[in-house]
């Protein structure tokens, strides 16, 4: 067939997609091509982070409110709250965001990309297939799938999708997993009316967080009524009356999950174990390479991954980052030289948008002390600054700060608490500019704000940390 060319090739329109085309051909005269066989705009702005927050935020502010004397209690609407999550999913269309690819000049192409040769990949659709070639690079930006084991698939559980797109509450519902994903599902389930239980195969939750930040985040989801169950393991799912039916609809019958702590039947179970990149469709094959070539950077020069396709951290504004700096470097070596990137690599930040708060960036203390730093750490409640007692009567959760007592460099930060996603930026930065403590010291924070606890962070580390190190 004959072939349509372009300079880049990305195949997959989420954020991390939309971005790398964007950064590739920007101001450069080049075209870009951008193959999607589902929703322009992908996970995030469809079943992950846009109709999560959008479901999440009534429920903070409803929690908030009722805990500070002087207004009245806030109550979640269960219809409005849908309707709220409706509109920032754009009803599930794109047109909005093809609109906004086509004014930045990126052609989006209707169907499902498959590599079948050295820059060349087929587009297939109900109209038929089609040839694109890449004059410069293709990037695989396919994201990833929900992880279903045994003994579940049968049972037809829900994966994140039916949470984020639920259309019929579940009475009872069992969430299997103890991440993110888990927690906040708890949430919002929660307050949409379900009797949510929490089956956790460890002995905590936020397993890559700080044990206090789990610890916060376990009180927080009893206090609202969730069954949480730890150590548990599912040994048999039954469902005799499974049914493929719609996102968010109930998946048929009730079901029936023999686990550690005993026998539970419920009406729907949300499967939230984790999710794999999506490379097992992509043509890999045709050119020599294997699913872990892609996630171990071992391709040909002209070929990229971002995104959670890279399987690197799931996390949209991680696959975003990656796509700027692959867009850049596409762009750089088409006009023959190279893009500027910084010798230290970028901290991951990630934000859970539960009660409480947790935001964390960079190492955890034992994530540091097993790469052999020499580590001084400083923790402080929450509420010792006036800032975060304005914003609640009752303040929990921690912070905290892991910092190299060899260099003075902040190697991880968390925040559990009130706005803890909000003060995550300036350690974030902090970390990837390389900004010692005893400089971070000299950075004002405001009063009364909750970026006060910086101040109170560095005033618990040693005082041989307010000067430069001893070489």
């Amino acid at each position: 067939m004959d072939a349509v060319e372009y300079d880049v090739v990305v195949i997959g329109g989420g954020p991390a997609g939309e971005n790398a085309a964007q950064y590739a051909v920007e101001g450069t005269g080049m075209t870009a091509a951008i193959v999607e066989h589902e929703l322009l705009g992908g996970e995030c702005s469809y079943w992950a982070c846009m109709p999560s927050k959008a479901l999440l935020r009534p429920v903070a502010v409803a929690d908030a409110s009722a805990d500070l004397s002087g207004v009245s209690t806030a109550h979640v609407s269960p219809r409005e709250l849908l309707e709220r999550r409706d509109y920032w999913v754009s009803h599930y269309d794109d047109a909005g965001q093809v609109s906004w690819a086509e004014g930045a000049g990126l052609a989006v192409l209707r169907g499902a990309g498959r590599l079948v040769g050295e820059k060349e990949v087929r587009v297939s659709s109900p109209e038929g297939d089609r040839l694109v070639r890449a004059r410069q690079a293709v990037v695989i930006a396919t994201g990833s799938s929900p992880h279903v084991p045994e003994p579940y698939a049968a049972a037809l559980p829900w994966d994140s999708r039916d949470a984020t797109g639920v259309v019929e509450v579940p009475g009872r519902l069992a969430i299997v997993g103890g991440g993110v994903v888990a927690c906040e599902a708890a949430a919002w389930m929660t307050a949409l009316g379900s009797s949510v239980t929490l089956l956790v195969r460890g002995g905590r939750l936020l397993g890559r967080t700080e044990p206090f930040a789990g610890e916060a985040v376990l009180e927080g989801l009893r206090e609202r009524g969730v069954d949480v169950r730890l150590d548990t393991t599912v040994e048999s799912v039954h469902r005799p009356d499974a049914a493929a039916t719609a996102t968010g609809r109930i998946h048929g019958g009730p079901v029936t999950l023999d686990t550690s702590s005993g026998r539970l039947e419920v009406d729907e179970v949300l499967l939230a174990t984790g999710r794999s990149p999506r490379l097992d469709d992509v043509g890999l094959d045709a050119i020599g390479l294997t699913p872990d070539d892609v996630t171990g950077g071992r391709m040909p020069e002209w070929l990229h991954a971002v995104g959670d396709a890279s399987g690197g951290a799931p996390l949209t504004h991680w696959g975003k980052h990656q796509a700027r700096v692959v867009g850049a470097r596409i762009a750089a070596a088409a006009a023959g030289g190279a893009a500027w990137e910084p010798d230290r690599e970028a901290p991951v930040p990630q934000v859970v948008f539960t009660e409480p708060e947790v935001a964390s960036v960079g190492m955890t203390e034992a994530e540091a002390r097993e790469a052999a730093y020499d580590v001084a750490v400083s923790r402080v409640p929450s509420s010792a600054v006036a800032g975060t007692g304005l914003l609640r009567d009752h303040v929990t959760g921690h912070a905290q700060l892991v910092v190299d007592a060899r260099t003075h460099l902040l190697l991880g930060a968390t925040f559990v608490g009130p706005a803890a996603g909000e003060l995550l930026h300036a350690a974030t930065v902090a970390i990837t500019g390389g900004v010692p403590v005893h400089v971070l010291r000299h950075a004002v924070a405001s009063y009364p704000t909750a970026s006060e606890l910086y101040l109170r962070l560095l005033e618990e580390l040693p005082r041989s940390f307010r000067t430069p190190p001893q070489r």
